[in-house]
């Protein structure tokens, strides 16, 4: 089994879909991590940049990111939402996998292709299948590391019994 560990949005500000998505729904706290570093990120193939800030909050047993990509380069994330189109939305769910590079030659055999593949500069990988065809948005798959894993359990401790004061902090 795959359960799903996030739900992803492509939104254009962070601090608005943040305040939004906690208005909504009650999420939060949304945890911000600015320009989130990369060592490599290869789009269909080829390297490109991918400047990209990112907020993290939990909303109910789920994280939730709300995701903007600052450069105009190719990305999975303009693959649906172009940039300078302003359009927003559902952009992928994550899974945890035990061999990533075996997850991404499953799904592509199973029709959702390799997008692209990311590695932060702490050496976290994660991959973007595209699973539009089946699903109508991409896949994020990635191993559950002890330093990724932490990070779930970081945003999800700071959700319970929260108050709802100072819904967005900003990391590093």
């Amino acid at each position: 089994m795959l359960p799903v560990r996030q739900l992803a949005y492509k939104v254009e500000t962070l601090e608005a879909a943040a305040l939004a998505h906690h208005r909504a729904f009650g999420s939060g706290p949304f945890f911000v991590l600015r320009h989130v570093a990369l060592a490599s990120s290869r789009h269909r193939g080829v390297e490109r940049p991918f400047d990209h800030s990112s907020a993290y909050g939990q909303w109910g047993s789920v994280m939730v990111e709300l995701v903007v990509q600052h450069n105009p380069d190719p990305s999975a994330l303009h693959d649906m939402f172009p940039h300078g189109s302003g359009s927003e939305g559902l952009h992928h769910a994550a899974l945890f996998v035990d061999d990533l590079e075996a997850a991404i030659a499953r799904f592509a055999a199973e029709g959702a292709p390799l997008a692209q593949l990311s590695v932060t500069q702490t050496g976290t990988a994660f991959a973007f299948v595209d699973a539009r065809a089946s699903l109508g948005h991409m896949l994020e798959l990635y191993e559950p590391t002890p330093q990724l894993t932490g990070f779930y359990d970081f945003v999800a401790a700071a959700a319970e019994g929260w108050d709802g004061s100072d819904p967005i902090r900003e990391l590093g």
